[in-house]
């Protein structure tokens, strides 16, 4: 893989599951608690926004409590030193990934994109126009891009369209080497990038703690705790 270049890994819960953040869906169905449909959806929010804000202040107070692992770290050192371009895009709302980067700066190639988006910013229902906010959102937090506008959390609900589509579809496009850590590979558009980089002649690399359901459209599989194999994987870059 020494020749291969332009590099799309993908990151899902299974890498910051072993920081202690709780993966996307438990095995009841719940997520921390909760049934999706009243948390994640945009009618969630119209319907029961003192609901949907307590549940993602509480997810967001938890934050500086979790830390980053071996992986997260092993694919800052690779970004640091990687020759080419490197795009790492990541299904997870924590900021883990970005912590590693400000301690370990990458090269200049490297680009990270959030596309289910962020749990410490909020973007406001008139314009859309993004803020950081560490802290607890109001029930009904006025926005300050708009008299008439609110803040909500930023994060891609269910019925919603996952962010920088284009720009991850382009990089897929260019791929020598696409790598899905992580992931359950159930969640679309997401499922589809292993398909979107075959077209492009990419080689294809799966990492999990087990193989998924569309774990026979890699190339390559490699199976165990985050922490051990993506470490592993990278040096051998």
């Amino acid at each position: 893989m020494r020749d291969r270049r332009n590099l799309v890994i993908l990151t899902g819960a299974g890498v910051s599951a072993e920081s202690g953040v709780p993966t996307f869906r438990a095995d009841d169905g719940l997520w921390m608690g909760h049934r999706l449909e009243d948390v994640a959806t945009p009618e969630a929010f119209a319907r029961d926004p003192a609901l949907v804000q307590d549940f993602y202040n509480r997810r967001r107070r938890q934050l500086p409590t979790v830390h980053p692992n071996a992986a997260h770290h092993a694919l800052a050192d690779l970004a640091a030193r990687w020759d080419g371009d490197f795009l790492l895009v990541t299904q997870n709302v924590d900021d883990l990934h970005d912590r590693v980067h400000v301690a370990t700066p990458p090269a200049a190639g490297f680009e990270l994109i959030h596309m289910h988006g962020e749990l410490l910013k909020a973007h406001c229902t008139r314009t859309g126009r993004v803020c950081d906010w560490p802290g607890d959102l109001a029930t009904h937090e006025p926005s300050p891009h708009h008299p008439q506008g609110r803040l909500r959390p930023h994060i891609v609900w269910f019925g919603e369209m996952p962010l920088h589509m284009d720009r991850i579809e382009a990089a897929l496009a260019a791929c020598d080497l696409f790598v899905a850590i992580g992931t359950s590979g159930a969640v679309w558009p997401a499922a589809g990038f292993v398909e979107l980089a075959r077209s492009a002649g990419a080689r294809t690399v799966e990492i999990n703690l087990e193989p998924t359901p569309g774990g026979r459209r890699f190339d390559e599989g490699l199976y165990g705790p985050a922490t051990e194999t993506v470490p592993a994987f990278c040096a051998t870059l």
